[in-house]
């Protein structure tokens, strides 16, 4: 069997649901998988991200450079945590057959600090497993990097046995600093498993990664595995990755995190923010929402602790689409990136409470204009009501069979400031 053959058999085995932008060279692999075509990939892997939430293991299937369009939210899950595990299947065009570059997808272990494996035939069928395990074991999505070396040589025909674990959602009481500092810590553990993990081989010099040729194999590639002396010499495909972090070395976790109440507070909305009855008729229905960057965040906050994650700016349309069934955004995140999920929701129909407050501005990063939003999405048939007449609010509060869009309408009070509330 090629090794594309025993990659599949390996993912099928391993997750409940694979998403997909094709591409060469992973087209086959997404094509017989089985996997759900998304408008991109930030909206495949949001959508992996729902699915970890709702305790479904999920991946994305894509090549090096559809790789670039995940990184909000592959950065971000890092420092939120996930449930079920999140596996990210990239496919390398090392040699640019049908690229417009040689990206290599590996340096994103360093940019979001995740696990990065890059299997050769023999380890290639147990290797998709064992990133999904190590996705629940840290708490972050993992990333798998094939070539078509791998993909089109042959691969002995196995498969390992699901391991199921489960990873953990951030914390609430951890502030942003902290939530960066209890992923560090975990960032640590990730160098023990690293050097400890079977899938690699001890030997002689030079030592080959993937496709390349060398006694000694390296298969967990992030963090690297073997010592600086050992990785002075290594074969790759692709950039001298682990040449270049031959010396790397772990964070030094701190002895305690930041946590809102170790400073006595958490960040809430303004005193007279327009949005506050709206806030707390969806408390009081008991709808859970997943939250988008902005001031839609303060909402897992008290005294409202509705919302369950964020995974970064536009995210919480598709990663809702999968769990909670609600998404709470501002009109700037939907401009910013959520309309490409919107639109990939509304085609597939899938059930969802989209509720977005428009303020017109940004309000996050100082209150810059912002274009409005019902002139943007008038094909997903939004209503719109203003911010004070809840009772139409209230009756609008309910998760449907498909997509609705509700656009809540407030003026911003000028001068004023986010408040703070005791915790």
């Amino acid at each position: 069997m090629n090794g594309e053959g025993v990659l599949v058999r390996a993912m099928l085995a391993a997750a409940d649901r694979w998403y997909a932008v094709p591409g060469y060279p992973i087209s086959g692999i997404a094509a017989a998988a089985g996997a759900e075509l998304c408008v991109n990939e930030k909206v495949a892997l949001e959508y992996a991200l729902g699915d970890s939430l709702a305790g479904r293991r999920a991946g994305v299937i894509c090549k090096n450079v559809g790789l670039n369009t995940c990184a909000d939210p592959l950065v971000n899950a890092t420092t939120q945590g996930l449930v079920a595990g999140v596996v990210v299947v990239a496919g390398d065009d090392v040699a640019v057959r049908g690229s417009q570059n040689a990206q290599d997808s590996r340096y994103y272990g360093e940019v979001a600090q995740i696990p990065v494996l890059e299997p050769d035939a023999e380890t290639l069928g147990s290797a998709v497993e064992e990133a999904f395990a190590a996705s629940e074991a840290f708490s972050r999505a993992a990333l798998l990097r094939v070539t078509p070396a791998v993909l089109e040589g042959a691969a002995p025909a196995c498969t390992r046995p699901r391991t199921p674990g489960a990873g953990s959602l951030a914390d609430p009481d951890l502030t942003m600093r902290g939530r960066t500092e209890a992923a560090d810590a975990d960032t640590a553990r990730m160098f023990s498993w690293s050097k400890r993990s079977p899938f690699n081989r001890a030997g002689r010099p030079p030592v080959g990664s993937g496709p390349a040729p060398g006694e000694a194999r390296a298969v967990t590639v992030y963090p690297p595995p073997f010592s600086p002396e050992d990785l002075a010499l290594t074969n790759e495909a692709g950039r001298p990755f682990l040449r270049e972090h031959r010396h790397l070395e772990p964070p030094v976790p701190k002895d305690r995190f930041d946590t809102k109440s170790g400073r006595g507070y958490a960040r809430t909305f303004c005193r007279n923010c327009p949005f506050k009855p709206a806030l707390e008729l969806i408390r009081d229905c008991g709808i859970a929402v997943v939250c988008d960057i902005g001031c839609s965040l303060l909402a897992a906050n008290p005294p409202y602790g509705i919302g369950v994650a964020s995974y970064g700016l536009g995210s919480s349309v598709a990663v809702a689409a999968r769990s909670t069934k609600a998404a709470l955004c501002g009109d700037y995140a939907m401009l910013h990136s959520g309309m490409n999920a919107l639109a990939d929701v509304v085609e597939k129909g899938l059930p969802l409470l989209c509720i977005i407050l428009k303020n017109k501005r940004m309000g996050m990063t100082g209150g810059h204009p912002a274009p409005d939003i019902a002139r943007y999405i008038g094909w997903a048939e939004p209503v719109t009501l203003a911010a004070g007449d809840t009772a139409a609010i209230a009756g609008r509060l309910v998760i449907p069979d498909g997509p609705a869009v509700l656009i809540i309408e407030g003026t911003c009070p000028e001068g004023e400031n986010h408040e703070t509330v005791a915790c």
